[in-house]
């Protein structure tokens, strides 16, 4: 999620035991009536999401297991009433290495609007549009610490298939997808091993990363097919890819310069696609205590999408603003769209969290779409899902 990190924990504790974690009431509001007669028309959905917390560490906090499940209860997506291992994993810390074994989560990336290089883990396509939600991915990191960067390893045993909404959910698109049937390049399907390599340093006001990842595909690509009952579908097909990224921040006084780029083969051509922009904060706005990010990226991808995945931005500029208050509550809002340079179709979200007192968080979440292009084939499917997302957190 977009804006301040909140953390608040009443834990239990016992020696070397801490447990912590949320529960969090959830009600997505859709304000227009459906595109497709076979999605639900409910205007309100409730759900109730859970996400403990349990860590276990010994040798002077040179080890550490971590257990982190969640679960979804959702009245109307029964695709989205689910269960995930987001954690659990063994870390050991040593003077200059550390190494993770298990299931983890794992984070790359600079930019705003989209996170190109971000491919441990697969997208929990279920919980929200924004690619935000993870599953957790089987792993073994290994991660060295020297003068010169930091290099960390990865082998993936054990591949997640992409989750998608039930048929008659809302935000489903403009045809079901037949996940039961996902198809793979390798004949390892889900038991491929990948690997990924990444390195990363700071040099004064810049910080770079540079990796690369050989595996499946966490992208696939959606396939026409008719079913046995005569329906047309989509069926996922999961790729071997070999993906060469680049991420870069330039700090300098309220500027930040933000990059990443990657090239990627094993979807028909070879092709590359980037994100950069910067984030100009001004401080102290009016003479309070708040801050003002003013925002701005520009999107392009090169994917020919009869052999790759189809992509929203190809194209695209992104301007966005984000307030912290800097108040006792931590309040922030992210306000930011999305627009196609050559059709218009537009994308914009809102963000919005407040802390209420110390164990309670509020946020609002909204996406709409707006001008959506009829050719545009991922838009055009969602065009009437406009939706507002209120959120209650209670941290334990």
């Amino acid at each position: 999620m977009l804006g301040a990190v909140f953390t608040s924990r009443a834990a239990v504790q016992a020696g070397e035991w801490d447990f912590s974690g949320s529960i969090a009431g959830e009600l997505r509001v859709f304000p227009n009536a459906p595109a497709f007669d076979e999605q639900d028309d409910t205007r309100l959905s409730p759900s109730i999401a859970v996400e403990p917390e349990v860590v276990f560490e010994w040798n002077g906090g040179g080890d550490r297991i971590t257990f982190v499940p969640f679960g979804r209860l959702d009245a109307h997506d029964d695709n989205r009433s689910h269960v995930d291992l987001r954690e659990l994993n063994w870390l050991h810390v040593a003077d200059d290495w550390d190494s993770v074994v298990g299931v983890d989560k794992v984070f790359w990336g600079v930019t705003e609007s989209r996170h190109l290089v971000d491919i441990i883990n697969q997208d929990d396509a279920v919980e929200d549009v924004d690619g935000e939600d993870k599953l957790g991915q089987p792993m073994i990191n290994l991660n060295l610490f020297r003068d010169w960067g930091t290099v960390s390893g990865f082998i993936l045993p054990g591949f997640r298939e992409r989750p998608f909404r039930s048929n008659d959910a809302r935000l489903r698109g403009a045809l079901p997808v037949d996940d039961d049937n996902a198809s793979y390049e390798s004949s390892a399907e889900e038991y491929h091993v990948d690997f990924a390599l990444r390195w990363a340093h700071t040099f004064d006001d810049l910080d770079v990363g540079v990796a690369h990842f050989h595996g499946t595909s966490r992208e696939p690509r959606l396939l026409p097919r008719v079913n046995n009952d005569g329906r047309v579908v989509l069926v996922p097909r999961y790729d071997q890819i070999d993906q060469t990224s680049l991420d870069a921040q330039l700090t300098k006084d309220a500027w930040l310069w933000k990059l990443e780029a990657i090239t990627r083969s094993g979807q028909g051509d070879r092709f590359f696609a980037t994100v950069a922009g910067f984030e100009y904060t001004i401080f102290g706005i009016l003479d309070s205590n708040a801050d003002l990010g003013l925002l701005a990226e520009y999107l392009y991808d090169g994917r020919d999408e009869d052999d790759a995945p189809a992509v929203i931005t190809d194209d695209d500029l992104f301007l966005g603003a984000r307030a912290t208050l800097n108040d006792e509550q931590d309040t922030t809002f992210l306000i930011g769209g999305i627009v196609d340079r050559e059709d218009q179709s537009t994308s914009f979200s809102i963000e919005a969290e407040r802390r209420l007192g110390e164990f309670w968080k509020m946020e609002l979440e909204g996406r709409i779409f707006v001008n959506v292009d009829k050719d545009d084939l991922i838009l055009n499917g969602i065009r009437d899902d406009d939706v507002i997302t209120l959120r209650l957190t209670r941290f334990f």
